[in-house]
């Protein structure tokens, strides 16, 4: 049977159109890991480590690219009104994501509709650190040094509303006492303004913080999260130290622009579990940094999002801190 040529000319145009249809392999060309920090802190190394592992699963390059300042605003936007194909992603802290909404006007980005959650990656867990020219040797003497001196003490933080703004902003409302909050581009700024003396305290993981602890260049008034650090058995919790309800956590996680196809959610996030697994990424850049694996799926991370943005919009409040 003779096929009519239009028959054949609407078959030839046919099968472009279905092959356009198809997705393409994932990835097929460089894919691109914002880092809304500067680089040199734990998040940071944490997505090198994370990029190295990609690349070898991935066979394609996989850079980080940093983009800190703004309160993480334009490194995040860039995600968001990325193409949703998988090759730029997201890896951020918690005041992306869940702070930010509460405490910009006219935030450029939604990061419930924008951005379409990948996987959570670990909790961090914090220590109260001081310089030692503040004298107190643990929380209550914290509380009295800034009690008799109003306004004197300041703390460093990484950004508006991250958790030593949060923290501190708690523990000043809880304790009717009065700091002064110094926000500086990223955590290691933070931490090395401490060390200078440019502001008295901060928060930081034990990463961050341990090797000044042991050279006595910083000093440690409580940790953080349920136990205390193996690596610092003597520094107190903070529910020892009788805070328990000021919880200086944060999380990492990963994300993707908005409209990325489930399927290739589900790809990343469980190559990403793979990478977090694996021991060298344990050994060298998880257990020293007291990090606790989180490396939820898409969904599972969906609905913490939408817990954890209720949480900060309480603690926002409770600390008195007013949008921008």
């Amino acid at each position: 049977m003779r096929i009519p040529r239009r028959t054949l000319l609407a078959a030839g145009l046919a099968a472009p159109l279905v092959a356009r249809a198809q997705p393409a392999e994932f990835p097929n060309r460089q894919v691109r890991i914002v880092v809304p920090f500067p680089p040199g802190g734990g998040l940071d190394a944490l997505a090198r480590a994370l990029a190295d592992r990609l690349q070898l699963a991935w066979r394609q390059p996989v850079v980080v690219d940093n983009r800190p300042g703004g309160s993480t605003v334009p490194g995040t936007d860039l995600v968001a009104k990325a193409a949703p194909d998988g090759h730029t992603l997201l890896i951020t802290a918690d005041n992306s994501i869940t702070a930010n909404p509460h405490l910009i006007r006219n935030l450029p980005y939604d990061p419930m509709k924008d951005l379409a959650p990948v996987s959570l990656l670990v909790d961090v867990h914090q220590m109260v650190l001081v310089h030692p020219s503040v004298g107190a040797q643990d929380m209550a003497g914290l509380v009295a040094a800034a009690r008799a001196a109003p306004g004197r003490l300041n703390f460093g933080s990484y950004g508006n509303a991250s958790q030593p703004h949060l923290c501190f902003g708690a523990l000043m409302a809880r304790e009717r006492i009065e700091m002064v909050h110094v926000p500086y581009r990223g955590l290691t700024p933070a931490v090395l303004a401490t060390l200078a003396g440019e502001v008295q305290m901060t928060l930081a993981g034990i990463a961050s913080g341990a090797t000044h602890i042991r050279a006595g260049t910083l000093r440690a008034l409580a940790v953080g999260k349920p136990t205390r650090f193996a690596a610092l058995p003597d520094v107190p919790t903070l529910a020892e130290a009788g805070f328990d309800d000021i919880d200086p956590r944060t999380w990492f996680g990963a994300f993707a622009p908005a409209g990325t196809p489930p399927a290739l959610l589900a790809r990343i996030q469980r190559d990403i579990a793979t990478a977090m697994a694996d021991p060298a990424v344990e050994q060298r850049h998880l257990a020293p940094s007291g990090y606790t694996v989180h490396a939820a799926t898409p969904e599972a991370t969906a609905e913490f999002l939408r817990q954890d943005l209720a949480y900060k919009a309480r603690l926002i409040q409770a600390a008195g801190i007013t949008p921008d």
